[in-house]
């Protein structure tokens, strides 16, 4: 069997207006953008199957992405690796593409993988559990959801992405960050899927996607995967059942500690 390689890109930038420096943010005395790298780390280790059953082969080459000195510095200071692009772009995913043209374009790679550098607890056998899964799809994209149950304040949080997902078809339909689905009736069943913002792409799925300019949905809810569905690109979505909390804001900082604490 041959060995499949994933590239795995994680935008990191200083600029946020909601948290300037994010990255470097301390979670528990290590940087976020540390404990994100050092998480996806845990991709390299196969996941554990049934007798009789051969593991694919996978090799993980992880790298930052930045366009700031101060990251590009905390990541050598903990023996990570890190690329530059200081070019402006308007998404996550312009940056990582930006990235794999300028340094990774020749080496081969089957899928490439932004995962947002604010999810400090993503684990790495979630990372991996993606792409043995994409692969195997033949989907444009795959991403990770989450199902929830009860309209709660996360709900109704726009910090927090919603999607309309088919269990049946395991693709993803719409992304929103308003409440949806709404609830026609009060006695229908309360569920719903937050998006967790990691992608896993094709190399000609990423390359259409960059290239193509950003679309209305895309500019009005900003929300990049708006602009895939808008191409007719399919985004496959792949359940967990881990916590998450993406970091937006010094408040999140605290909860992700909180959830530290309770592992």
């Amino acid at each position: 069997m041959s060995s499949k390689k994933v590239l795995v890109l994680i935008p990191a930038r200083f600029d946020s207006k909601r948290f300037p420096g994010k990255p470097l943010a301390l979670i528990d005395g290590r940087s976020m953008i540390q404990r994100v790298y050092e998480n996806c780390l845990g991709a390299k280790t196969p996941l554990n199957k049934g007798p009789g059953q051969n593991p694919p082969k996978f090799t993980f080459d992880i790298h930052v992405v930045t366009d700031h000195p101060a990251i590009e510095a905390q990541v050598k200071a903990f023996g990570g690796e890190v690329c530059r692009v200081d070019e402006p772009v308007e998404t996550g995913s312009e940056r990582i593409y930006l990235s794999y043209k300028k340094y990774f374009a020749d080496k081969g790679y089957d899928l490439i993988v932004n995962v947002q550098g604010d999810e400090p607890l993503l684990k790495g056998v979630e990372l991996r559990k993606l792409c043995e899964n994409h692969l195997a799809s033949g989907e444009d994209i795959g991403t990770l959801i989450k199902k929830r149950k009860g309209f709660d304040q996360d709900f109704c949080d726009e910090n927090l992405v919603k999607v309309i997902f088919s269990e049946k078809l395991g693709r993803c339909h719409y992304f929103s960050r308003a409440p949806i689905p709404h609830p026609r009736n009060e006695d229908d069943e309360k569920e719903w899927f937050q998006h967790i913002g990691i992608y896993s792409y094709k190399v000609d799925a990423l390359e259409k996607f960059c290239k193509a300019p950003q679309s209305y949905n895309e500019k009005l809810e900003s929300l990049e995967q708006l602009r895939a569905l808008d191409l007719g690109m399919t985004i496959k979505g792949f359940c967990t059942e881990q916590t998450l909390i993406g970091v937006d804001t010094p408040e999140d900082i605290k909860r992700v500690e909180g959830a530290l604490k309770d592992v």
